[in-house]
């Protein structure tokens, strides 16, 4: 049984990557400072898998803590790396913050895996990497100009593994670039939580449809789209954990440095995804359109077809299927507050 180290294992997407790692047959170790995850989803991944994953509380920039977990677990043969901030208007508000946080910290973990030879990391990247483009589906070649601090620290760390890779030919390393994770677990028991105000669409249309915020706001109405709304490639995060564990396989077997989109190669504009969510669901969601936010392109989606080539892998669900998933957590989630 392959041990696996998860930096960020307790949040969104490591949580149910995690869970999907243990349901595959691999051992993880779980690493995560709790500044965007809660604790008591280690009890819900448990709860799911029947098996509680080892936990450290920390920091990925604590170069003590990460000496101590890869020697008190020299079996770790894999590093996926979550662990990082990811709101886009956070980043252009605090860009030092961002550096500090999710470049700084790839650079601890990096030298600490080379120190004790773990050379085989998936690293989740994001499609906010790319030039913004017309209309035109993203490919992994196509010219990378980040609007953002947050994108501009995804394509640095990028280019750090990239060199590691150059120095040490013996690296295997995986970059995935992915659009836009939503939906949940379909247990309704783990799912996305942000803490204070969601810098996400999906969870601000489950809370807004809960009453827990009165109404959505739809930052621009004035994008080149067929409605005025900005389009993104929604993915749904079990389509998401799949890639991370064909990668981890591909990588098992295979030495170099790859990156791969996982997207579903689709766009939807917000208004399209709150008339889904609302449908759905039977629920009403009151929006307001308003200025656009800072750092936001109007359109991004995927050609995931390299992963699908190399990887086998492409998603299946779609958005219905992410809608449906993602209210049940919501409500999950407010039959816990009711308590």
């Amino acid at each position: 049984m392959q041990k696996i180290l998860v930096t960020g294992g307790l949040g969104y997407i490591g949580s149910h990557t995690v869970v999907g790692l243990i349901e595959a047959g691999f051992d993880v170790v779980i690493l995560d400072n709790l500044s965007n995850a809660d604790k008591t989803t280690l009890d819900r991944i448990a709860q799911i898998t029947h098996h509680t994953p080892i936990f450290f509380e920390g920091d990925i920039r604590d170069t003590e803590l990460l000496s101590k977990i890869c020697l008190k677990h020299p079996d770790i043969k894999a590093v996926i790396h979550f662990a990082g901030l990811k709101a886009v208007g956070e980043s252009v508000a605090h860009p030092l913050k961002y550096y500090d946080n999710n470049v700084v910290g790839s650079i601890r973990l990096i030298e600490a895996m080379q120190k004790h030879h773990i050379k085989n990391i998936i690293f989740s990247s994001s499609a906010t990497v790319y030039a913004p483009q017309k209309e035109a589906a993203l490919r992994e070649d196509d010219s990378k100009t980040p609007s953002n601090p947050y994108g501009q620290t995804k394509w640095m760390i990028e280019n750090i593994l990239k060199d590691q890779y150059g120095s040490d030919p013996t690296w295997r390393i995986s970059v995935l670039r992915y659009f836009n994770p939503v939906g949940a677990h379909g247990s309704g028991l783990i799912g996305e939580n942000p803490k204070g105000i969601p810098n996400n669409l999906f969870p601000y249309i489950a809370q807004t449809a809960s009453g827990i915020r009165q109404k959505l706001n739809v930052f621009g109405g004035d994008y080149p789209t067929a409605d005025g709304t900005a389009m993104r490639d929604y993915i749904h995060i079990d389509d998401l954990v799949k890639g991370h564990i064909a990668a981890l396989k591909y990588s098992s077997d295979h030495k170099g440095y790859h990156a791969f989109n996982l997207g579903t190669g689709k766009g939807t504009s917000v208004l399209e995804a709150i008339k889904v969510f609302e449908k759905t669901n039977e629920v009403k969601i009151p929006y307001e359109v308003t200025a656009r936010r800072e750092g936001d392109i109007a359109t991004c989606f995927a050609n995931a077809d390299l992963a699908y080539k190399v990887l086998g892998w492409k998603a299946t669900k779609n958005l219905e299927d992410m809608c449906r998933d993602h209210w049940r957590w919501q409500q999950h989630l407010n039959q816990c507050r009711s308590h």
